[in-house]
Order: C-alpha cells, then structure tokens, then sequence
C-alpha cells in the first residue's frame, strides 16, 4: 500500500524502524576522503568540510504521481519519509545554521540528476550529495538496506565538527521531525 501524499504520510500506519546497532561505530569516525557530487555538480569531500556541518541520509525521495519502488514500500520500517524528511530540514535550515552548522547536506544513493529535480520541486536550500556508487557507504559502514535490487541507505542524521562525527541520530522516526530533533542538539551542544 502506497500513500498517496509523498510530504504528509499518516505516520500512525507505517512501522517505525528499530535500533539494529548499525549505526553504533560512526561517532567518533573521521569521514572518509571520498569525493561525491551534489546538487550543483560540485564535489564535496567531507572529511575536508571546515566547521560544524550536518549530513541527512534517507533511502530514497519518491516523485509526485509515481507508485513507490515496490508496492509494500511502506510496510518496510524507515523506508517511506524521505520527502518529509528533507522538507523538515529545508524549513530550519536558517535555524540550523544560526545554531552552528556551517553547512547542512542531504545524502542518498540516488543519482544527481535524480536528486537535482528533486531539489528544485522542493526549492532545497542546501546541496544533496549523490553516493551511487556508493563509495561513502562502504568507507564508513553506513547502515543500508536492500529493496527492489537496490542498496539504499537507512535514514539517519550525522553531525561532523572538523570531519569528525560527533553525534548520530539512528533509526530516525518519524522523518518529519529529524530536522528538529538535529536543531534541539545543536543548540544545547554549541560549538
């Protein structure tokens, strides 16, 4: 079953994901020096990031009138919310920054062109980077998942202080409220 709105899903009918420990060993973890592209065909090298910067991963963002990746995509815990997840981040991007991150970046396995549409439907503020070929997943162990022949990555949230993850945000549920439960972080662990 599919829902019909991609930003306003009932979250009362979609199975929350579990802490599977996936996520575990990334705090602490200097990112890798892998160069993945974003949104405005730039590369981006993390690890290489001055600051506080704040990284979202989510397994994939759908398009409006398109079925989901597979027809039970919402019975597969953390899987649906990727669209609500980067609106939330979108509407307190300011708000992020003011609180310290220098730079916030989404984080998909999605191809950039993909992703591209996708932030210019959704007037993104922010580059989403594009780890296809997932070179960033397998560097850090990220948690993913397989569906439909595809490796997708688990939503999560990351803060980084010089390349260095300082803080993980795993399972993520509701995806809604990842962008606030980041903010609430950030204001009470200031740089």
């Amino acid at each position: 079953m599919n829902q019909p709105s991609l930003e306003a899903p009932d979250w009362s009918k979609i199975p929350a994901p579990e802490d599977d420990g996936a996520a575990a060993h990334l705090t602490g973890q200097r990112f890798p020096d892998v160069a993945l592209t974003d949104t405005n065909d730039e590369s981006v090298v993390l690890s290489r990031e001055p600051g506080r910067i704040v990284v979202f991963a989510y397994p994939r963002t759908g398009e409006p009138g398109k079925i989901g990746l597979t027809e039970d995509w919402d019975m597969i815990p953390g899987a649906r919310g990727c669209t609500p997840q980067t609106c939330s981040f979108r509407d307190l991007a300011g708000e992020l920054k003011a609180a310290g991150a220098a730079r916030v970046f989404g984080l998909s396995t999605q191809s950039t062109d993909y992703q591209r549409e996708m932030v210019t439907r959704l007037h993104i503020p922010f580059p989403v980077l594009s780890d296809a070929k997932l070179e960033l997943t397998k560097a850090l162990k990220l948690p993913t998942m397989e569906v439909a022949g595809q490796t997708l990555l688990k939503r999560l949230a990351l803060v980084a202080d010089a390349g260095v993850i300082t803080h993980v945000f795993y399972p993520v549920f509701p995806p809604d409220r990842s962008a606030a439960d980041v903010l609430a972080w950030l204001k009470a662990n200031p740089v």
